[in-house]
């Protein structure tokens, strides 16, 4: 589509970051707003966490992003570092931890924030998807359908030009969108503190397999050749983990939810 949003001398913004930086408007309002609804969440602290969280998402997305494709960065690192791509599940598995160390450190409620974090997540993974399609990049299988999106700009990563490709980048933001829907759904109607948390999991993992079969770009890796792919694994993973605790903390953590803070 248009991986440069426009140039002003020889400062170019680019559409993949001017997407994640809208997303992170909205993700750090809302944490900020829902934070101190809920748990007396400070603004200096919603602020510190989202740097802390962002900067450990991008290593996570560049130490996955390396691993998909170690030939190719080990031998031009700076394609590493210049290059929009990130890998979600890498960013997401290096933001986790780094999120409890957070709420440990400054004595938040854990689970609460972490259904907090979910919606800040959509948020900003809804906005980097989108940007995601404007730079090309995590492009689609070629189709015949009326769902294909056709990229022409040489400057963008799709792949091949010029042919239309299903717009997975867009379809997966629609479903973060609609997964976010039904966690602010499901935020009034809650058993647990950290079921957001743990559904979002859950649903995500889910769409996140399904889709990876309309995705045309190999190079992201494969598990099994052409059957399951990197990020197809980690899903599963993560929907068995997520369903063990979900069994455990619905006992373990039941509440009754202050509704005033619905």
């Amino acid at each position: 589509m248009h991986p440069v949003l426009f140039e002003l001398g020889n400062f170019t913004i680019y559409s993949y970051g001017f997407m994640i930086a809208v997303g992170v408007v909205f993700a750090v309002s809302y944490l900020t707003i829902r934070g101190k609804k809920e748990v007396n969440l400070t603004f200096d602290q919603a602020n510190n966490l989202f740097l802390f969280i962002f900067l450990s998402a991008v290593v996570g997305g560049k130490v996955f992003l390396l691993f998909e494709n170690p030939s190719l960065y080990l031998s031009d690192p700076k394609r590493l570092f210049t290059g929009s791509g990130f890998v979600f599940y890498g960013s997401f598995l290096f933001a986790v931890p780094t999120m409890l160390w957070y709420f440990k450190r400054n004595k938040l409620p854990v689970y609460q924030m972490l259904d907090i974090m979910a919606v800040v997540t959509c948020l900003v993974h809804m906005f980097g998807r989108v940007g995601c399609f404007m730079a090309g990049c995590c492009y689609g299988k070629p189709t015949t359908s009326m769902f294909g999106v056709t990229f022409t700009d040489p400057a963008c990563q799709a792949n091949p030009l010029n042919t239309p490709l299903f717009p997975t980048q867009l379809m997966e933001a629609g479903f973060i969108f609609l997964v976010m829907i039904g966690l602010l759904l499901l935020r009034s109607r809650k058993q647990f503190h950290g079921q957001l948390f743990l559904v979002y999991l859950m649903l995500y993992a889910l769409g996140r397999f399904g889709l990876e079969y309309f995705r045309g770009d190999q190079a992201r890796g494969f598990v099994i050749d052409d059957y399951v792919s990197n990020s197809q694994f980690i899903a599963l993973c993560i929907l068995v983990v997520a369903g063990i605790v979900y069994q455990k903390w619905s006992k373990r953590n039941k509440v009754v939810v202050d509704k005033r803070k619905k």
